[in-house]
């Protein structure tokens, strides 16, 4: 398995959700911070979209947004408007509607939005989410020049979300997963080369081998060197580039990836943590016990209540 098909594998893209905003006038709407990927398509109209750090863009018609990790932003209907009230959209979405939620005072200058949520996995998500740029703005994604299979994913949510026929949440919640995948492959090709980012580590023709296998077999005892005779390099040679694109050795990579993926074993509840620490690598529960608590500042067992 190639190692950006196992990140997404790893996140849970699910139970994807979609709101039509139909707008007029004058008009404001946020979004809390959230754990979900949020993403904008401007069917027709012009939105001014910003971020609390005072980032600020203009989605024209057809314009795409994608904001992977679901912070916290606002839309409205001009760039410094202040004094309207702001509606929150996260109580609107109610599984798959199909009615306009309509708001705004005034007639003129209408835009319709639809909104799309699908929530993710936020642990197992992070090093993606942080080598991500706070949102990805495709602009023109319904004309004949943006990528086909933007436009053939636009067209079939449109589609969808218009039907009610069975499976179709499990097909909205494919919809979003390959977008967003395609988001992130197109982000990953603008990318420079030489730009050391985790990104780049994925389709790196030597590095992709060993992040694949962590991500596929992390309970097992992989070392440096067994790395990165995955990758056919030399020791030094894997190391050194390992620790220059993706920031962190090969085994802090290893233990941050098993520590995560522990995390969510003790949530579900379901094994013992002698079962979850010889599952993610660990040879001694004791071993893991430690790791897991400097990480998290909690032992498995009182990580586990909380779950």
């Amino acid at each position: 398995m190639d190692a950006l098909s196992k990140i997404f594998e790893d996140i849970h893209l699910i139970h994807s959700e979609y709101i039509y905003l139909q707008t007029k006038g004058n008009w404001s709407f946020y979004s809390p911070e959230q754990s979900a990927v949020i993403a904008h398509i401007v069917l027709y109209g012009q939105a001014h979209l910003s971020f609390p750090n005072q980032l600020r863009l203009t989605l024209q018609t057809g314009d795409m947004l994608l904001i992977p990790s679901g912070l916290e932003h606002q839309v409205m209907s001009q760039a410094n408007h202040k004094l309207l009230e702001s509606i929150n959209i996260e109580p609107l979405f109610n599984g798959l509607r199909h009615d306009a939620i309509e708001f705004g005072q005034g007639e003129h200058e209408k835009t319709l939005i639809l909104t799309v949520r699908c929530q993710m996995n936020a642990i197992m998500a992070r090093p993606l989410v942080n080598a991500l740029p706070p949102y990805l703005h495709i602009q023109n994604a319904l004309s004949h020049d943006a990528p086909e299979w933007l436009r053939i994913g636009l067209y079939f949510v449109s589609s969808e979300t218009q039907r009610a026929s069975a499976g179709r949440n499990k097909i909205m919640d494919h919809i979003v997963s390959i977008m967003m995948i395609e988001c992130v492959r197109d982000y990953i090709q603008q990318l420079q080369d030489d730009q050391n980012n985790w990104l780049n580590a994925l389709i790196h023709p030597e590095l992709a081998n060993a992040l694949a296998v962590i991500h596929s077999q992390p309970e097992l005892a992989w070392t440096v060197e067994s790395l990165a005779e995955k990758c056919c390099m030399s020791r030094s040679k894997f190391a050194s580039l390992f620790n220059q694109i993706v920031g962190e050795t090969p085994l802090a990579y290893l233990q941050q990836h098993r520590l995560r993926l522990a995390s969510q074993l003790l949530k579900q509840g379901q094994l013992s943590i002698q079962q979850i620490a010889h599952q993610v690598g660990y040879s001694s529960e004791t071993a893991f016990s430690q790791a897991f608590k400097k990480q998290f500042e909690l032992s498995p067992s009182q990580y586990k209540q909380q779950g």
